[in-house]
């Protein structure tokens, strides 16, 4: 079984400028000729029509076979925002709630403690609340992630190797319990490993295992049959690979190794996927939670996930950048203007480590799907995409 498609539409059938993605096309083919990026596949989609979807590039450095619109990539952290549809899926059965403490589904995290820096020296006090679903959904709930820093908490991670892949679910999210809190609970929006212990609640209060529970409940419904956390021997000649080293830093580039069936399946970023396989869930989402028949959602689900939740928390601004909050599971757009990049209030978006990106603007009716595996310049691309899908837009 292959990938359902969308309906598809000439550019100008649905207000987007031929010439002006022919842009779009013209970049990537130029950054692919000057071995910045091995390849990429972008899809666009606006008034429910795949008006462009194309392959750049190769597949793989390694190999001399052209890139092609179904190529798999290790999605890493787009990875989120499936794990957190499957979260709203069991609180629409009454079998969550967002203000339930995490200590409900992992006992490990009650009476967990926060580290302080005072004078030099590293303190544990007591948290001043329990971290809630909310909390993990919205990154606040004072994890952290290893990579963010060099602070006790972050090298607590890294001596707990809390990333390691020879774990269950289950061991990482008691060990998160159990280690130190970055921040108080609610104070602070801190990207982490909150969306991996997201994924253990699902099989908690499911009884199955996160990957029989996406596939069955999100993956299978939605025609996703691409997606998955590994990628089978018969799919093998499939993936995209990126470069051995950066090309403008020259530092080893390393992947997730995706050929094996992993035991630790990272809600947070564990996913490997297709450019249309991700275009369906997100027709899902701009849906409103149904695509085809099948409905994940209710509106009013969506409308709670894509608001912001953060109000006055502050966070990172490396990775939310002014103008944007963050809903449970995406960056929300807050206003019109203030952000580098164009788009529309109520726009909803995330990226991946390896270099995917996508975004969401309900009051446009557009998104798109950008797949690449260049861990080192994903951040430019992410904000070079959408500069040049907006142009684009000329009704």
């Amino acid at each position: 079984m292959t990938t359902q498609s969308l309906p598809a539409a000439k550019p100008g059938d649905v207000g987007l400028c031929s010439d002006r993605l022919a842009r779009l096309s013209a970049v990537l083919n130029e950054r692919v000729a000057a071995g910045q990026i091995p390849g990429a596949v972008v899809a666009i989609v606006r008034n429910d029509k795949l008006a462009y979807l194309e392959a750049f590039g190769q597949r793989d450095p390694g190999s001399a076979d052209p890139m092609q619109t179904d190529s798999l990539f290790r999605i890493y952290s787009m990875t989120k925002p499936i794990v957190s549809v499957a979260i709203m899926m069991l609180w629409e059965e009454g079998r969550i709630l967002l203000n339930d403490p995490v200590s409900k589904f992992v006992p490990q995290f009650a009476g967990q403690q926060v580290a302080v820096e005072r004078a030099g020296r590293v303190e544990l006090v007591p948290a001043d609340r329990e971290s809630t679903v909310q909390d993990l959904l919205r990154h606040t709930s004072g994890l952290t992630y290893e990579f963010r820093g060099n602070g006790p908490v972050q090298k607590a991670y890294m001596e707990a190797k809390v990333n390691r892949l020879n774990q269950t679910n289950e061991d990482q999210a008691a060990m998160l319990g159990g280690l130190p809190l970055a921040h108080q609970p609610g104070t602070r929006w801190e990207y982490s490993r909150s969306t991996d212990v997201l994924g253990r609640i699902v099989e908690v209060v499911s009884g199955q295992t996160l990957g029989e529970f996406l596939d069955a409940r999100i993956l299978k419904p939605l025609g996703m049959t691409e997606t998955a956390f590994y990628v089978p021997e018969d799919k093998s000649g499939r993936l995209a690979g990126a470069f051995a080293k950066d090309p403008d830093s020259g530092v080893d580039v390393s992947l997730l190794n995706v050929t094996r069936k992993p035991r630790f399946e990272s809600g947070g970023g564990g996913l490997v996927s297709t450019a249309m396989d991700y275009a369906r869930f997100l027709q899902m989402l701009l849906n409103n939670g149904e695509l085809d028949g099948t409905r994940l959602l209710g509106r009013k689900t969506i409308e709670l996930m894509t608001a912001d939740h953060l109000g006055p928390i502050g966070g990172s601004l490396d990775l939310l950048p002014d103008g944007y909050g963050f809903g449970l599971g995406f960056a929300v757009r807050l206003q019109p203007g203030i952000a580098v990049m164009p788009g529309s209030t109520g726009q909803y978006y995330w990226s991946g480590a390896a270099g995917t990106s996508f975004w969401v603007d309900p009051a446009e009716r557009l998104f798109a799907v950008l797949m690449i595996q260049a861990p080192g310049p994903r951040e430019h691309y992410r904000v070079l995409f959408r500069d040049l899908v907006y142009s684009a837009i000329v009704d």
